[in-house]
C-alpha cells in the first residue's frame, strides 16, 4: 500500500474547501426530456447543453461571453477521474468522463496496466509541486481566476503559481520540439463557446493519483461555455493514439466562488514541500512520462 503522508498541499485543500460558498456541483435544474437535471459530475453534460442554448452571457466590451471571476472545479477528479469509492485514501467521487458511457478511460491493453506501475513506482507528480497539466489543473482542490482581454484568456491557478496564457485567434502552436507541462494553447470563439486547442505536452502530469496518464502525443481540446451566471460547463476531448483505443471526453461545472473580497492566495507549495524526499527515501522515484509503451 502507498504510504499516507499528509502534505501541507492536502491541508490546504481541506481549508480551501470550507472556505469556498457553493461547493463544486450544481444544484438539480429543469428537465432535459422529462428527466431531472442532476447534479453529478457525470450526468452532468446534457442538462449543461440544454441550458447553454438559452442563457445569454454577460459580455466583455469586445463582445464575447465574460468568464471572468473565481472559480472552483470538481475537486474528487484529482484523486480519481474514473468512479472510486470512499476509502481511507481517498475522499470517493464519480467518474468526470461522459464518454464513453461506462465512464472507464480506453485505455489500449498495455496502457491499462500502467496507471498500477505508476502509482507503486513514482512521485505522484503533484506532491513536488510540479504544474498539474490540462485537464487537472481546473479539478485540482484550488481556485481559479480567469482574466480576459479581446485577444488573450489568462487562467491563474492558485496551487503552485501556475497559470496558462490561451492566444485568441489563429497564430500557429509554438514549434513541435517544445514540450511543456501545461501543453501549448490556442484558443477561438465558436458562438458563446471558447475552445481552446492544446498540444506539445511533456507527457510528465497524470490526471489524477490514480495514477491514469497521458503521453507527451496528447492532443486535447477544450470547450469553456457559460451556462448561468455562475457556471461554466467544462468539456476536454482527449486524444493521443499510441495510449487509448479511442478519442474520449470528460466534463465537469466549474462553479463561481462568491465570497465577498476573496483573492487568490499565495501557496508556497516549493518552499513548503517535504514529502517528495520521505517518497524517495521509500524506493519511489520521479516520473519520467510515457513515450510510446511504456515509462521512458
Amino acid at each position: 500500500m502507498r504510504p499516507r503522508i499528509l502534505s501541507g498541499f492536502r491541508m490546504m485543500v481541506v481549508i480551501s474547501a470550507v472556505a469556498v460558498s457553493g461547493g463544486a456541483t450544481v444544484s438539480s435544474q429543469a428537465p432535459v426530456n422529462g428527466a431531472p437535471c442532476p447534479a453529478e459530475p457525470a450526468l452532468f453534460q446534457p442538462c449543461a447543453l440544454a441550458r447553454a442554448r438559452t442563457f445569454a452571457p454577460p459580455r466583455t466590451p469586445d463582445g464575447r461571453p465574460d468568464l471572468q471571476g473565481i472559480w472552483r472545479g470538481v475537486a474528487s477528479g484529482t484523486e480519481n477521474i474514473e468512479d472510486h469509492p470512499k476509502t481511507g485514501d481517498d475522499d470517493g467521487g464519480k467518474s468526470l468522463l461522459v464518454d464513453p458511457p461506462d465512464g472507464k478511460v480506453p485505455y489500449q491493453a498495455w496502457a491499462a496496466a500502467q496507471p498500477p506501475v505508476n502509482r507503486k513506482t513514482y512521485v505522484e507528480p503533484n506532491v513536488p509541486c510540479f504544474p498539474s497539466g490540462v485537464p487537472r489543473s481546473l479539478y485540482v482542490p484550488t481556485q481559479i481566476e480567469i482574466l480576459q482581454s479581446a485577444d488573450h484568456v489568462l487562467i491563474l491557478l492558485e496551487r503552485a503559481h501556475t497559470y496558462r496564457i490561451i492566444p485568441i485567434g489563429t497564430s500557429a502552436h509554438v514549434d513541435s520540439k517544445i514540450s511543456l507541462w501545461q501543453g501549448d494553447s490556442r484558443g477561438h470563439w465558436e458562438n458563446n463557446t471558447l475552445v481552446v486547442d492544446v498540444t506539445n505536452q511533456n507527457g510528465r502530469a497524470w490526471f489524477d493519483q490514480a495514477g491514469n496518464f497521458y503521453s507527451a502525443a496528447a492532443h486535447m481540446i477544450e470547450r469553456f461555455t457559460l451556462i448561468d451566471a455562475d457556471t461554466i460547463h467544462y468539456q476536454v476531448t482527449i486524444d493521443d493514439p499510441g495510449v487509448y483505443t479511442r478519442a474520449w471526453t470528460m466534463a465537469f461545472p466549474l462553479t463561481r466562488n462568491k465570497q465577498p473580497g476573496f483573492r487568490l492566495l499565495e501557496e508556497a507549495c516549493h518552499e513548503g514541500e517535504r514529502n517528495t524526499q520521505p517518497l524517495l527515501d521509500l524506493g519511489y522515484r520521479m516520473y519520467p512520462g510515457i513515450t510510446g509503451r511504456g515509462a521512458r
